[in-house]
């Protein structure tokens, strides 16, 4: 029996003007769509045309039998295609999930491109360089995974991509400034709909603009040189940061990711000046 074929469709991040004339063929093609939102997609397919089609849920909450019931239904022969809320899937999505399952069930999985918020936004900024970049997704909300996170993100001399939340923007946005405050970066949002907007910046003047981030959020943070900024920060910079940072609190390995992104030094060696001076 010949197994259906598991496709990856890319649809609109905000313009439905975007649509590819493959990924609506594909849709219409298709016996079943399996979706984040089961109403944004059918909005979706409601506005191409196309009618009582199957949509089956699949989001942050989904369990593996959701996953199992897909993977069968492509075993049998049904072809599937997978979509999120807005542009592609499985990239900061639940639907890696699926693709994951239907390769390990030897089924082949079709790629449908089109618009992508990290490219998009990536683009526009300015900051792409020459060479590759980073994209982390959204990081972690509190705690020593938010630190590192953010410490990774200061460390990486490509330019990197960051996806957050309009409600905590403001905080990244300062969490990145502390660590690299001249660094260039850009805060994209409401990319390609009726209020988009790109503001562009250092991380410590766009940390310092207290206006309410709205929409879709995508932070980009452009090239820069590590090394070349420990270079330019002494022994009495490191360990003067060292001390506010323990004086806001921070504890010990905490202060030395901060410090380590901030200065461009070695976690090891900046952890070893926090412990002597705490």
């Amino acid at each position: 029996m010949t197994t259906g074929e598991l496709f990856v469709v890319a649809t609109p991040i905000g313009n439905l003007g975007d649509i590819t004339a493959r990924a609506v063929d594909t849709l219409r093609g298709v016996a079943r769509v399996a979706a984040e939102d089961t109403r944004r997609t059918r909005a979706l397919l409601s506005h191409l045309g196309i009618a009582g089609k199957p949509i089956d849920a699949l989001h942050a909450h989904s369990e593996a039998r959701d996953v199992e019931r897909l993977v069968q239904r492509l075993s049998d022969g049904e072809s599937v295609a997978l979509v999120t809320d807005a542009g592609t899937p499985a990239v900061s999505d639940p639907g890696s999930a699926l693709v994951r399952a239907a390769i390990a069930a030897a089924i082949r999985v079709v790629p449908i491109p089109g618009p992508s918020a990290v490219l998009a936004a990536l683009v526009a900024s300015g900051l792409a360089g020459d060479g590759g970049f980073r994209f982390l997704g959204f990081l972690p909300r509190n705690g020593p995974t938010r630190h590192a996170a953010i410490a990774r993100a200061c460390e990486t001399p490509e330019a990197v991509v960051i996806f957050e939340a309009p409600s905590r923007t403001q905080e990244t946005l300062a969490d990145l400034a502390r660590a690299t405050p001249e660094r260039a970066a850009c805060v994209a949002r409401e990319l390609t709909k009726m209020h988009e907007e790109l503001v562009r910046g250092s991380l410590a003047a766009l940390a310092a603009d207290a206006r309410e981030w709205i929409g879709e959020v995508a932070l980009v943070l452009g090239p820069h040189d590590p090394d070349a900024r420990a270079e330019a920060i002494d022994d009495a910079q490191i360990d003067a940061r060292i001390d506010e940072e323990l004086a806001r609190g921070a504890h010990a390995k905490e202060a030395a990711e901060r410090v380590a992104a901030w200065s461009g030094r070695p976690k090891r060696e900046v952890y070893e000046r926090v412990v002597r001076r705490k």
